[in-house]
């Protein structure tokens, strides 16, 4: 069952002379549990494109659409709601909040969400699972780059999101850090049922997960490997 369709995306920037065309036609399906590479150098699209399918920005035309909702026509409001509930974000620099310890960092998607109430239990077991229980008191400063991340894919976990977006999770990580990482998204998509798209332009992380989309100049590239449909 497809959890992800993405049909003849464009983004433009600017008008004019000044345009700038950051994604041009890109179509593609995602199917619940797979775990997904983007790749391409920097400035192909492969950004852009993962801040289009989590909402947190508009494509000038085409559809994305998440578990049988078109995001892009979604209110701001709604919009808000839907990302919150459905979609979890895994950045690189972590985007933690200082002033929070370990476990309000991992709560604060579900405590956003006024209509929900926190599942200690399940907080409890992401934070056993990816071994920082014991730092659950803690704040980020007092962390590891590794359990930093570790909280942050805990914390786009909280929700119980359909759909992870991870853009570029391992970049400041060395590299047994980077190895231990990847296996906790690959774990949480396989243990969660999550499906993930992750940016990255380390071809050897990219060769270990399920699919590879590449993209260049704002396209889809099938002619280097990696299936894209």
């Amino acid at each position: 069952m497809e959890i992800l369709q993405v049909k003849h995306i464009h983004k433009i920037y600017g008008e004019k002379e000044n345009e700038v065309h950051a994604l041009r036609d890109v179509t593609f399906s995602v199917k619940i549990g797979e775990f997904i590479a983007i790749v391409g150098t920097s400035g192909s699209g492969k950004s852009t494109l993962l801040n289009l399918i989590g909402g947190l920005d508009t494509p000038t035309q085409g559809q994305i659409i998440i578990r049988g909702h078109n995001i892009a026509a979604l209110r701001r409001k709604e919009l808000t709601i839907f990302r919150r509930r459905n979609i979890g974000f895994v950045f690189q620099n972590y985007s933690l909040m200082p002033v929070l310890n370990i476990y309000d960092n991992v709560a604060l998607p579900v405590t956003f969400d006024k209509g929900k109430h926190v599942d200690h239990d399940y907080i409890c077991e992401l934070l056993k699972g990816l071994g920082i229980w014991d730092k659950r008191k803690r704040f980020p400063n007092e962390l590891s780059g590794g359990q930093q991340q570790r909280t942050a894919l805990a914390r786009a976990l909280a929700n119980k999101p359909a759909l992870i977006l991870a853009d570029e999770p391992t970049g400041n990580l060395d590299t047994s850090t980077t190895v231990e990482v990847m296996g906790l998204l690959k774990e949480s998509s396989r243990r969660y049922n999550q499906t993930i798209l992750m940016v990255t332009h380390n071809e050897a992380l990219a060769q270990a997960c399920d699919r590879i989309i590449r993209i260049e100049d704002g396209q889809i590239n099938c002619a280097k490997g990696g299936e894209t449909i």
